[in-house]
This record gives C-alpha cells, structure tokens and sequence, in this order.
C-alpha cells in the first residue's frame, strides 16, 4: 500500500499524549512566539528518554488555562482528522496543569469541551485517558483520579500511568492501580518501556489492559503467553520508541516477534510532534522496514478496535466503518 493510500486508510489510534501532539501552529499561537521547529521535536539524533522529554516544556505551557486546555483538545481532533482518523484515545496528565488555579476537575472538563466540539466538526469519535505520574506523590495521583471519576463514561475512558519508569518502579503504584479498580477505571500502564519485564508482569497482575510500549518483553516467551492468553492490547510506538532509545535500532525492534507470536499489537504516534510524526508515517515505516502485509496492516487497526476502551457500541460501528472504508481504499489501488 503506498503512502497516498496509506494516508486514506481508515485508522484507530491508542496511545497518544495531548501536550506532544500539539500541533507547532498552536504553540506558537498561544505562547505569541515564532519557536522553530527544533525546538519542538526531538529529531533523529536524541540520545534518551531524558533528553526526548525535555521537549514537553513549551507545550504544557500551553495548558494552564481554560482557553488553552478547550483549543488544545479542538487542535488534537483537528491534526488527527487530517489522516482520516476515526477512533482516537488521547492523554494527559490534568495535576501538571493546575499552575492557574485550576482544579483537577476544571482541567478535565476543559479538555473534554475541546475534543467534544472537534468531533462535531471532524466527525472523529475520542475517548479521554487520565494519566497519573510516576513522580507524583501518592496523595496528588488519588486526587486526580476521584476528580476524573465524574467524567468516567462522559468523555474520560481510562486512566494510566506516566514518567520516567526505570526511576519509579511499578510495584510502588499498586494501591493506586487498586484505587482505580474500586472507582471503576479501565486502565493501560507505561511499562517495559525504559524499564525491565518486570514492571508489564506487575501491570498484568494489578489489572491493566493493555501495556503501553511494552517492548522489555522481547525475547520473553513466558510473558507474550501470558499476554496472549489474557488478550492484553501492547500499544507500539516506533518512531518514538527509537528515538528515546527504548530500543537502540531498528533490527532489535520487536514488532515483528510480537505480531508473529500472536500478541494484540497495535501501532500508535506516541507524540506526533515531538517525535514528527502521524499514523501514516508509523505504518509507512513499519511496511517497509519489517515487510508488514497490507493484511497485517489491517490486523493491527482490528486490534485497536478490540482493545479499545470503547463500548461496545463504538466499537461495532467503528469495526464497520472500517470494513466498508478499507474495501474501497483497495478497491482504488486494484484500479
């Protein structure tokens, strides 16, 4: 399939992060500054985690008000429209947003006006994931997440669990993954990103859904069963996933292993612009540097569908949208 088509193909996108897909437009209109674009993205040439998360100064600047948190939410929908997504679940962390005077509650709120107005506008459906920090004290995460229950089935459709992962283990969280489950939250978990398997085998057992980038699994059989068999959704990202070294190259990148075991992969931005990217240059990357079939292709959007958090009715709809969308964007590529 070749990038025209590629770019026309229906999509469902999982992981995503709200303050690093905010479109360079946006910034620098609501900052009032001309920032270039490397000051925004991490580029090629980023040696680290640490260094890739430097880049989310200038946006979270962006969400501190209630104006700048409702168009940012309105910015998302529009970027993503752009490459026909139909199905997008975004976050964001409402406690790092609260520099104004905001409550928790005002943030979620605000966010969720934006998303709402950009899907009557683009007719993309969304779902709002609430992300607790690793560097957040216990109290500060419990907070945000009895805020964010009064929009749990309104907007809001899971919550998660963010930052820098190998400095904050996750067997530290599991009272608050334990919190969640009792307020009635679905939730995927950062694991196995920059840290060890250990931290996907405690998001399993506290209860998540699916892993965010998972790739400390590779080479680890046991735990791809277990994944299998628990039908866990492992949200990829690959631009984003090299450039933070999460994996140091292409050739050691495990999403090829994964698919051929079976697992629920789905291929996502991660940040769209702080790693410069969308969905079509993720899948464009992956066919070609990992031979992925158009089929396979296919798959990776019908994972997403399954392991949304959706409700069944979205994703029936979705699944045939998908189906009647993908016909003809093959249908044009036979003519």
């Amino acid at each position: 399939m070749n990038k025209e088509r590629l770019k026309k193909l229906p999509k469902i996108e999982l992981h995503c992060h709200l303050d690093g897909s905010l479109s360079p437009e946006f910034i620098r209109k609501k900052l009032a500054e001309e920032i270039p674009l490397f000051e925004l993205q991490a580029g090629e040439n980023c040696r680290s985690l640490a260094e890739y998360l430097e880049k989310f100064d200038l946006p979270l600047r962006c969400l501190q008000d209630r104006e700048g948190l409702c168009e940012a939410g309105y910015d998302f929908m529009k970027s993503v429209s752009r490459e026909n997504v139909k199905y997008a679940e975004v976050r964001f962390a409402p406690m790092q947003s609260l520099k104004q005077g905001l409550t928790p509650g005002e943030v979620i709120e605000a966010v969720l006006e934006g998303l709402k107005r950009g899907k009557k506008e683009f007719q993309v459906e969304y779902g709002l994931i609430v992300c607790a920090m690793r560097h957040h004290s216990c109290e500060v995460n419990r907070q945000m997440l009895e805020a964010a229950r009064d929009f749990l089935g309104h907007g809001v459709c899971a919550a998660d669990l963010a930052g820098a992962e190998a400095a904050f283990p996750l067997k530290n969280f599991e009272n608050l993954f334990q919190l969640a489950k009792e307020l009635g939250f679905p939730f995927t978990i950062h694991a196995g990103e920059c840290g060890d398997a250990g931290n996907i085998r405690d998001a399993l057992r506290f209860g998540a859904g699916r892993i965010g980038h998972g790739i400390a699994m590779k080479g680890d059989k046991d735990l791809q069963r277990l994944c299998r068999e628990k039908e866990i959704g492992i949200e990829m990202c690959p631009v984003s996933n090299l450039q933070t070294k999460a994996s140091p190259s292409p050739a050691e990148y495990p999403l090829r292993e994964f698919l051929d075991e079976g697992l629920l992969v789905t291929v996502n931005t991660d940040n769209r612009t702080v790693s410069g990217t969308a969905m079509t240059r993720e899948l464009e990357f992956i066919q070609k540097q990992y031979h992925i079939t158009d089929e396979e292709i296919g798959l990776l959007m019908e994972n997403a569908i399954k392991t949304a958090f959706a409700g069944d009715e979205v994703k029936e709809r979705l699944f045939r949208t998908f189906q009647k969308e993908i016909k003809e964007v093959t249908a044009d590529e036979t003519v």
